[in-house]
């Protein structure tokens, strides 16, 4: 891709969402939320303050940059020459990442990223003026990239992976493979993406580092906070919690939970999208669940040990979860879990959630461009179903637990996070060698 056709592909880009924001709401809340960005940014970020820019696309990438926005955030890590400590601030691409963390309490200011152009680039950074620029895993905008490196801003990629068949290492990658030469380091994930790397010239600013959510899951783990009506919910019944789900999981969970048939069975389900018409379907699929909303109305709210002994809830076997943010402390409840997008090609959600409880995870068979998911799959710590058949049997045997299999995947599943941990401190030790922060 040459320059001209990117910015024929930014006018596109501009045009496209501004007519899908007639009729879908995500894209309206892309153009809505530009709106005045430079006046607003302009209002609140202060002079000759230092700053760092940590950028991710959506929500995912936010999840990998969180524990570097944490670890920087930490007494002593973000001092500059004068002793005053570096504010934070992140930006979104999507709408999907924006909305959830908005208000986000790691960063100093969180806001949408102006579109990529020359003008648009120059006067964000005129603005912000930041001392250290971080972009997480998959995100390449030329004329940001470009004025940053003009203006000696120290840029750093994290959490990056690569696979052969992006255009970076295609005959007409060339603007990619420019981009990518804009940064001062590039952390990647695997040995696969630093060979790649290496075959393009850029071996000298290229590392492996892994992947920062490994550190994000070991944390929220340490820090489990109890959620007490999911525990009256579930009582002492084995539970299935099934997260980030679309409607194809949905099928199969719905199959596979009315054949394997045990009446001492619980399923959780958190599904991917919480719209009032899927909320709708899920109940349609499941008759006999309740709402989590309907369950918090249900216990008196003086009780927060949940000891009534006359609510009717702990008698429904499926609960469907109509929030957002709860997933992550989910899965420590389950006994087996279940990690959707796997049946659908768009590919498998964050399977590490899951795993870092030391439980066994089952996911669809489009996993592979997932790596911590490929490396779940061959140490045994996930399960690959195509079908409700394939769930039955595998929900079957580890409850029978016959020949060890239960306790065997749950055992891999909790070693293979925690081998791979450290990545974020890999990338805080190399800001520090080379005094990004202090020069």
């Amino acid at each position: 891709m040459s320059v001209f056709f990117y910015n024929i592909f930014l006018v596109l880009l501009k045009v496209g969402i501004r007519i899908a924001s007639l009729l879908n709401n995500k894209a309206k809340k892309w153009v809505k939320g530009r709106k005045n960005v430079f006046e607003n940014l302009e209002k609140v970020i202060p002079q000759n303050e230092s700053i760092i820019w940590i950028h991710c696309a959506s929500l995912g990438e936010f999840e990998q940059g969180r524990p570097l926005i944490e670890r920087l955030n930490a007494e002593g890590s973000t001092l500059n020459a004068q002793g005053s400590r570096h504010k934070i601030l992140l930006t979104f691409f999507s709408p999907s990442g924006y909305e959830v963390q908005k208000n986000y309490k790691g960063a100093d200011w969180v806001f949408y990223l102006p579109v990529d152009g020359p003008r648009n680039a120059k006067r964000f950074l005129e603005i912000v003026k930041p001392s250290l620029v971080i972009f997480v895993k998959y995100e390449f905008w030329y004329y940001y990239l470009k004025k940053i490196k003009y203006r000696n801003i120290p840029l750093l990629l994290v959490s990056a992976l690569f696979r052969r068949d992006m255009s970076f290492f295609k005959w007409y990658g060339g603007l990619q493979r420019k981009m990518l030469s804009r940064f001062d380091h590039l952390f990647v994930q695997n040995e696969e993406s630093k060979k790649l790397i290496d075959e393009i010239g850029l071996a000298q600013i290229c590392s492996v580092s892994g992947d920062t959510r490994f550190d994000r899951v070991i944390e929220i783990a340490r820090k489990f906070e109890p959620i007490p009506i999911i525990e009256k919910f579930i009582e002492n019944n084995k539970t299935i919690i099934a997260g980030s789900t679309w409607k194809e999981d949905e099928e199969v969970l719905q199959k596979a939970f009315l054949s394997v048939n045990d009446p001492s069975l619980k399923l959780i389900i958190a599904p991917h999208e919480i719209t009032e018409s899927h909320l709708t379907d899920l109940k349609k699929l499941f008759p006999e669940s309740v709402l989590f909303s309907q369950l918090t109305t249900s216990v008196p709210t003086h009780d927060s040990r949940l000891t009534t002994s006359d609510s009717p809830f702990p008698t429904r076997p499926v609960l469907i979860i109509d929030n957002i943010g709860m997933l992550s402390r989910l899965y420590n409840y389950a006994y087996i879990t279940y990690v959707g997008g796997g049946l659908k090609s768009s590919g498998v959600h964050n399977v590490l959630e899951a795993a870092v409880y030391n439980k066994p995870v089952f996911i669809g068979p489009y996993y592979e461009k997932y790596m911590e998911a490929v490396g779940l799959v061959k140490n045994g710590g996930a399960i690959v179903v195509k079908d409700e058949l394939d769930l039955i049997k595998g929900i079957t045997g580890l409850l029978a637990n016959a020949d060890g299999s239960y306790d065997k995947a749950c055992h891999a599943a909790k070693t293979f996070v925690w081998k791979n941990k450290g990545a974020t401190e890999k990338i805080i030790q190399f800001i520090q060698e080379k005094r990004l922060l202090t020069s």
